[in-house]
This record gives C-alpha cells, structure tokens and sequence, in this order.
C-alpha cells in the first residue's frame, strides 16, 4: 500500500493501491466499511481513494453532508445514474438531443408517489396484500413452514407488481408473476456485477434473462393487464410522445421502474421481519400497538375481514416504524454519489476546502453513520424502540453533543434521494402490520443470519443465508 500525499494544493491526500487500474477496488469491494474506517483513523475526514479507474473523495464526517448534498450544481448525480441504469436495464441514455425533456418529465411523474395520490396507491397496496395474507391464510389450517426470504419475496413481488401494473387476467395470474418473479430473482442476483461495470456478456444467462424480462413489458402485453397505477399509465402515456423510444426501449424502462420498486424493498422487508422475530420484546411491542389501533378503530383482524389505515394511522404507530427504522440502520448500505462538473473548490464546515478535479467523484457513505457509537449507542446491538422518546417519535440525535441534521439515510440524500421512499414505507409497515395482526409467527431455525457484503453501497444488503420460520392462524 502506498500513499501519495499533497497532490494539488488543496487535494486531499490519495490512496493509491499498487494494482494498475483496480487500485483498491477489490479490498473495497470485500469490506468497504471496514476499509473506510481504517483509512478514517490514518488520514482522517477526507481522502480520496483510486478505485477502478475514478478517483473518489470520501467525506466521513456527518456535519459536512449538508455542504456536499446542497451544492447540486457543482456536484451532479443524474448524469451518472442515467449512465449506469441504461446500461444495466438496455435502455437508451436519455440524451436532451435525442429525448428533450424526458428525464425532467420522468421525475415530474413521481408526484403520484406522494401526497393525496400516494393515499391512493398505497390504498390498493394494502388490498392486494390482504388478498395475498388471505390467500395464505386459506393454506395455514395448522402450522405452515417457509423460508423467510422466499416468503418476503413472493409477497412483496405479487402485491407490488398489481398494484403497480394491474392484474394478469389469465386464469393462472398467480403462475404469470411467479414466472416474472423467478427471473427477476435470476437478474437480481447479477445486478451488483452491472453496477460495476462488468459486461453481461460474462454474466451467463443474465443476458438472455433480462430479455425475456423485458417482452413481458412490451405494449402488446401490458395492454391486457387490468386496474395498473397511474404513475405507471403516466410513464406510458410519457413514453409514447417520443418517437424515437423504439417499443423495446419502453419495455426497459418500465422494467427498471419495477426493479426500483421491490429491489431494495423485498431484503428491506426480510430484515425487519427476521428482526422482529429475533427480539420477542420487539414483536410483543409491534403486536400490541397493532392490537391496539384495531380495537380503538373497530375493525376485526383476520382473513375475512377488510382492514383500513389510513395514512396518519400508519403514521401514528411509532413502535413500528421505530422497528423498521432500526432493521433499515443495520441493513442499509447505499453510497451517495456526486460528479464535480467542473474544476472547482468545495467550501466545508470550520474554513475547510477540498479541490476538486472536473469528473472527480464525491461519496458519502451513511452505512458509517448508522454504525457510528458516537451516534447510536451499541450501534451492532438492534433496538428496535432506539427512535422512540416518551412516547413520540424521536428525531435529535447528536454527536459530539451536537445535533445532527442527517442521522438515518437508507434512501440516499438530496437530488439522488429515493422518489418511492414513502411507498415503500408504507409497503413494509403494511406488510408487518397484516402478517402480526393475521399470524402467530415463530423462527424454526435458530442460527444467525448475516449481511452479505456483496451489495455493499448499492442498498440494501441482502441476507448470506435464508431462515425457516413458521406461521399459523392466529386464534
């Protein structure tokens, strides 16, 4: 290992690695939290690291996050995720020549993830969930045992996909998404290689795979799938003003739209699951508040009844989302990417400068924040009332005895922030809601399950092993 210091004035000082072109990227790529840190405590708060041919500057310090996220005019993201998602999904780079306005339009189209219209999906997620539990429910006379991903999967998958792009109405509509779910799964399992950059050529039958994925997007297809969202009608109707989008290329986009929908989600729902089911105390708590909003509101739990929530109702059981904030800290691992677009000096808290180079990449890794013991006290021990004070939900949170104003960041920050964070929210507290109110629920197996690293800084990790648990009617 070599180091390189003072390169420019105002550089910070480089780690190089001796492996030309790599650098450092496979000692990143085994335990980049670990790396990070170590590098922390020899050269402090800043520093740039060579990683597969970029130079990316890590900023550590969580007070100075604020100076890289509001500064979106020097430090870009979209021209970088457009990159890397038309390359991983096959879909062509939205060029303003080519595509005037598409991108800007595209993100205009989020307005039906918030507000009254996120009311309105998240409605229909909420019945289609409950016709899956129910489903579920007409299987469990007695005890039933799953493998906890697996269930996670099928679940979220089929709900989210109705409630996305409507029902298949073929006789076998269950048999349709299970196919689309199996393949997604097969992509999945490669997409960290098409984050890198690694072609997918080299990646076995993921070419073939993703192909099929997007025929089943085709206009042709998508036409007789009923009752679909009108975020995703409104992507359509977008999609059909541009000429030059060939049929192919809308069938990519809407599949990398569904990839954006359940890829984070699915693994984000196991880990909160799985939690819960680790922490009896923790499942007492969820269950009782859950209890406890259906008694107060007069609704019935159990498979043939309808339950309704409403958003402020979701949002008012605060040791359920305290749970799942807590299983989202541990789980998260997402890097905050930034392009400097010209040669420029980043102005940072305390008269500190950091020169930048036009093309340079800026990171900033919330995974060390979420693990930060200055932070969160015994930041590996899961506590799942740990963003609860007297009742209420609990948003200070300090280091150094000062107040942070970024502590929890599984969605990324700012320009690159998560458009469907709010849907998938609600998913998850859905989920967990239906699944405690309808099921006892209990582990099978008692080994522990660990983060498998290999998704580090593109999301949510997955587990590196899956867990039985069973479930049954509750009486």
């Amino acid at each position: 290992f070599f180091y390189v210091f003072n390169r420019k004035t105002g550089e910070p000082p480089l780690i190089n690695g001796w492996i030309p072109f790599l650098g450092k990227a496979l000692v990143f790529r085994k335990d980049a939290f670990k790396f990070l840190v170590d590098q922390q405590k020899k050269l402090g708060d800043i520093f740039t690291v060579y990683i597969a041919g970029r130079y990316i500057t890590f900023i550590m310090d969580p007070f100075q996050y604020v100076y890289v996220i509001r500064n979106s005019k020097q430090l870009e993201f979209h021209e970088f995720a457009n990159k890397m998602a038309s390359k991983t999904f096959d879909y062509p780079a939205l060029s303003k020549a080519k595509f005037p306005d598409l991108k800007e339009n595209l993100h205009r189209v989020y307005q039906y993830l918030q507000g009254k219209p996120l009311d309105i999906i998240s409605d229909h997620m909420m019945k289609n969930l409950q016709d899956i539990f129910e489903w579920k429910c007409s299987q469990a006379t007695d005890w039933e045992t799953e493998k906890m991903y697996k269930f996670c999967c099928s679940v979220m998958f089929e709900a989210s996909f109705v409630t996305l792009y409507g029902r298949v109405p073929a006789a076998d509509g269950h048999k349709v998404i299970s196919e689309i779910r199996d393949k997604f799964i097969k992509f999945d399992a490669s997409f960290p290689y098409l984050a890198a950059n690694i072609p997918i050529e080299l990646l076995g039958a993921t070419k073939r795979v993703r192909k099929e994925l997007i025929h089943h997007f085709l206009v042709q297809n998508m036409t007789k799938w009923l009752g679909g969202s009108k975020v995703v009608q409104a992507r359509q109707d977008l999609f059909e003003k541009y000429e030059l989008l060939g049929d192919y290329d809308k069938a990519a986009h809407h599949f990398a739209f569904l990839w954006a929908s359940v890829g984070n989600t699915i693994p984000a729902t196991f880990w909160a699951m799985y939690y819960l089911l680790r922490h009896p105390e923790a499942l007492a708590a969820v269950r009782d508040e859950i209890d406890h909003l259906l008694q107060s509101t007069g609704q019935k739990r159990g498979p043939t009844y309808n339950i309704h929530l409403s958003r402020e109702q979701l949002d008012n059981l605060v040791y359920l989302e305290s749970a799942l904030n807590e299983s989202l800290r541990m789980c998260s691992s997402s890097m905050n990417i930034r392009i400097s677009q010209e040669d420029f000096v980043l102005k940072l808290e305390g008269d500190q400068e950091v020169s930048l180079r036009r093309g340079d990449w800026i990171a900033l890794y919330p995974q060390i924040l979420h693990m930060d013991p200055e932070v969160y006290e015994d930041p590996k021990e899961y506590k799942f009332d740990r963003y609860i004070e007297n009742g209420k939900k609990k948003t200070t949170f300090y280091k150094a005895g000062r107040k942070l104003k970024y502590f929890l960041m599984p969605f990324g920050s700012g320009i690159s922030m998560c458009p469907g964070r709010f849907l998938a929210m609600n998913e998850m507290k859905m989920f967990l809601f239906l699944l405690l109110s309808h099921f006892d629920v209990e582990l099978v197996e008692k080994k522990a399950v660990k983060l498998d690293n290999s998704r580090m800084g593109l999301g949510i990790l997955l587990p590196n092993v899956d867990i039985a648990f069973r479930y049954k009617l509750r009486s």
